[in-house]
């Protein structure tokens, strides 16, 4: 069976990562251009295909019938070919957003829900949340409702975010304040990359449960995987494929003092996992053109850490790789957000005792049990998980893969 995307840019799809778990069928990535569409459609080889933007309308009208769901929102993402040949045109969006919204647990009965964006994700939003009883609010540039009078909607619930800002490479970016709205209970974003936008993480700084559009991207590819084989595919298959791509798609950070194992450490996590391995002191040495120990001399303690952000923000915006970071970086707060948006943040936990010195220009002083007075509240607020490495490198290892697996760090 052959199988597989249209699109304009695909490069960075993850649909056939997950069309694998799916289905015994080919699945390929057709990138083409608008005046390509049509020939594509009506000659392309292929027995049924997912859609993306911008062609989700376009498809449309070469489509010999459409389902009701596709008829109801305007837009088409998946396309079967029938045995008489031809097109039957569906969306899946509107399964993977219900199943998003589902399983965040928000109640949104006689709630008011604003969604971000007026466009065809909007729209798909916006009919799952009817359906559910919501009180629906689409926020637009233009319009009674827009950006520049959100007070009116302070009461909202639940805000959904529609729009693209906050993906990447744009990274940095929100769409709204989130401390405009006092009663929210949950917060969605339909972006997935990177895994947690600016907008994720003010949610997170103020205790609101949120997610990102991981869920709904997995939930839409296995009623589209349904479509396609006629057959009824088993719903644990979603959070089992979400696990998988999550785990290939976030980095994990290793933070903790100098010397504390985490080139080691992230050396060999990375060769089990199959990931790349980046040190951000490379990068540095790299940008800086000399040794660490030079630009501190240089450019003292502030230049470095100057040096170091810049670092930071290029490595982390990448995704599925294990980075190890200088054990200084958490004296910048600046440096969180881009660890975190993309990231697991471990804390590697060893003895000060078991630390060496040389080579490290701040532990060179001799002062150690000081620094690391300033830096542990730091840590513990940076981190995600923390992990003993005070024993052997299979134990650290195997702790950090427990997290990573569904359990508690040691």
């Amino acid at each position: 069976m052959r199988c597989g995307l249209l699109g304009r840019k695909l490069s960075h799809s993850y649909s056939p990562h997950i069309h694998k778990f799916l289905g015994d069928y080919e699945y390929a990535l057709f990138e083409k251009e608008p005046e390509e569409v049509e020939s594509f459609l009506r000659y392309g080889n292929f027995d049924a295909i997912n859609v993306t933007i911008p062609y989700k309308k376009t498809v449309i009208p070469f489509c010999n019938s459409l389902s009701s769901r596709a008829k109801a929102l305007g837009a088409v993402n998946t396309i079967v070919r029938q045995r008489d040949g031809s097109l039957l045109g569906h969306n899946t969006d509107f399964y993977g957003f219900e199943y998003m919204l589902r399983r965040s647990g928000a109640s949104v009965q006689g709630k008011k829900a604003l969604i971000l964006g007026s466009g065809g994700a909007s729209v798909t939003a916006s009919a799952v949340l009817q359906q559910m009883g919501a009180q629906v609010i689409v926020i637009s540039r233009t319009g009674t409702d827009n950006y520049t009078n959100l007070d009116r909607h302070a009461d909202a619930s639940v805000i959904v975010n529609a729009t693209p800002v906050g993906m990447y490479p744009n990274l940095g970016q929100s769409p709204v304040d989130l401390t405009m709205f006092p009663n929210l209970a949950c917060v969605l974003d339909m972006v997935y990359n990177p895994a947690r936008t600016e907008l994720l993480m003010q949610a997170e700084r103020l205790n609101i449960p949120n997610d990102n559009g991981l869920w709904m991207l997995v939930a839409q590819a296995k009623e589209s995987a349904e479509w396609f084989t006629g057959e009824k595919l088993p719903d644990e298959l979603i959070p089992m494929i979400h696990r998988k791509l999550k785990l290939q798609m976030e980095n994990i950070v290793l933070i903790g003092m100098p010397g504390c194992g985490k080139t080691t450490i992230g050396r060999e996590l990375a060769k089990r996992l199959d990931m790349s391995y980046t040190d951000t002191d490379d990068e540095i040495i790299k940008a800086a053109g000399c040794p660490i120990p030079q630009i501190f001399q240089e450019r003292t303690e502030a230049g470095f850490r100057k040096v170091e952000t810049e670092a930071i923000a290029k490595v982390c915006a990448g995704s599925g790789m294990v980075i190890a970071t200088g054990g200084g970086c958490v004296t910048v707060a600046e440096n969180y957000p881009h660890l975190h948006q993309n990231g697991q943040i471990f804390w590697l936990k060893r003895d000060l005792s078991l630390l060496p010195t040389d080579g490290r220009p701040l532990s060179q002083a001799g002062m150690l049990a000081d620094m690391y007075k300033i830096r542990e509240p730091l840590y513990r607020q940076f981190c995600d998980h923390c992990i003993d490495n005070n024993g052997t490198e299979d134990e650290t290892i195997s702790a950090i893969l427990s997290v990573l697996e569904g359990g508690n760090a040691q």
